[in-house]
């Protein structure tokens, strides 16, 4: 099977209208800048996205809010996109806001196949609402299902045309989880390698969970908030 694209308009043939999609990466650390960018130029509409955060109004999942994209955003970080809480406010965007540690866990179990699992993490807030409740031990916790998601949109550092996965740094963050959680799983690496270059060892995402994968090109590296100290003079 040949999971090699040569762009990313043509790995995302048949991402449409309404999809729901996992899209890896923390802040500005780790998005799939390509596949989004062949997103928008798509004009694909009605997305629910499922994600960290929301990119800013410039970047990442920004650019998809500012031409009306996404219809619900599922997120447990919003807090630099202008336009973002724009829609918000203004009811023309759907946001279910969910502890941080509950998107991974989301994320995890739909790899794995279990289809719900409980935990105690917003417990006694608006996260509760709607849920399902159990006492274990004395302790109340609360049922969440994992995701459902038609695609996972995945950037990874290096990768082989079997879909092996290497990330670097903190730009590992959702990814993997997230590569494991998607119906499709379409990747985008820096650096497409031969067979056999990468060590079996270092191997973050085996490709058994990788059904497409192009090398991506022109990354922008932002840094969401550049905080640095004053020079000594």
């Amino acid at each position: 099977m040949n999971k090699v694209f040569s762009t990313a308009q043509e790995a995302i043939f048949d991402v449409n209208d309404n999809a729901t999609l996992l899209l890896g990466g923390f802040g500005l650390c780790g998005i799939p800048e390509n596949t989004i960018a062949a997103i928008v130029q798509k004009g694909i509409k009605g997305l629910t996205c499922i994600s960290n955060n929301a990119g800013v109004d410039d970047f990442g999942i920004g650019l998809m809010l500012v031409q009306k994209q996404v219809k619900k955003m599922i997120s447990s970080y919003v807090g630099e996109n202008k336009e973002f809480e724009r829609q918000l406010l203004s009811g023309e965007l759907d946001v279910e806001l969910i502890p941080q540690g509950t998107l991974a866990e989301r994320c995890r179990a739909a790899g794995a196949g279990i289809p719900a699992f409980f935990t105690p993490a917003g417990v006694g807030t608006e996260v509760a609402e709607g849920k399902e409740s159990r006492i274990f031990n004395g302790k109340t916790y609360l049922m969440e299902y994992a995701f459902d998601a038609d695609f996972a949109i995945i950037k990874a550092w290096k990768g082989d045309r079997y879909g092996n996965l290497i990330f670097k740094d903190t730009a590992r963050n959702f990814n993997p989880m997230m590569a494991m959680a998607g119906k499709i799983t379409i990747v985008e690496v820096e650096e497409l390698v031969p067979l056999g270059s990468l060590n079996p060892n270092d191997v973050h995402v085996p490709g058994i969970y990788v059904h497409r994968i192009f090398e991506g090109t022109n990354y922008e590296k932002r840094i969401e908030q550049r905080t640095v100290r004053n020079r000594v003079q």
